[in-house]
């Protein structure tokens, strides 16, 4: 299935935009939806029918991804210097996306609580380099590593949390997180045959629960 074409139901249209955050990892504004068809809950539960929306990824800047990262690095550098804080940064081109890494001492603000504010920081940092190639760029930006070791703690606590969800036989709710977070909790427990994951709630206050399959 192709992401440029991808389809997500759910009771109402919201909820289908809401799966399609948490599959995708991305906020709704890095993606655009058509409705296909709207949900209606039919009389008794009879007739009722889902919400289906047809997903499209906005497009990535069809310049290279050094180039974005250097117009990146330039952009995170000023925003930093307006921000009276020291860092260096620095660019790494991924698979599908460019990185931007800022190192320094005490730069703890920039990430913020549950990786908040970092969030906002990238969002920001895409906006002004869209402004400027007119197509919405693919890159992440990250503090001394910090969404690297993110993943991996991410990925180990969500095993850990299934195995207790398997033996206890009762779900376990998770704090709040952004959409990729989710989906690396999502992603991490997808292939295992005793526990599946849901996502509930809207906007920062959305979080992973892990429930227990029934045999």
């Amino acid at each position: 299935m192709s992401d440029a074409d991808l389809q997500v139901s759910g009771r109402t249209v919201e909820e289908a935009t809401r799966k399609a955050e948490d599959q995708l990892g991305l906020d709704r504004d890095e993606f655009e939806t058509e409705i296909v068809r709207e949900g209606k809950n039919g009389l008794l539960g009879v007739g009722a029918e889902d919400a289906i929306i047809k997903v499209r990824i906005i497009p990535v800047v069809e310049s290279s991804k050094g180039e974005v990262g250097d117009v990146g690095v330039e952009v995170l550098s000023r925003l930093i210097e307006l921000m009276g804080l020291d860092g260096d940064v620095s660019f790494k081109e991924e698979s599908d996306t460019a990185v931007l890494n800022i190192e320094g001492d005490d730069l703890g603000v920039l990430i913020g609580r549950r990786g908040t504010t970092l969030s906002s920081l990238q969002h920001i940092v895409r906006l002004i380099i869209a402004s400027r190639v007119t197509e919405w760029p693919m890159l992440t930006v990250d503090v001394c590593g910090y969404k690297q070791r993110r993943r991996a703690a991410l990925e180990s606590l969500a095993e850990r949390l299934a195995e207790q969800v398997k033996v206890r036989h009762r779900p376990i709710t998770l704090e709040p997180m952004p959409a990729d977070e989710r989906r690396v909790v999502h992603l991490t427990l997808a292939d295992r045959h005793d526990v599946y994951t849901e996502s509930v709630g809207e906007d920062a206050g959305r979080k992973v629960i892990i429930y227990p399959k029934r045999p």
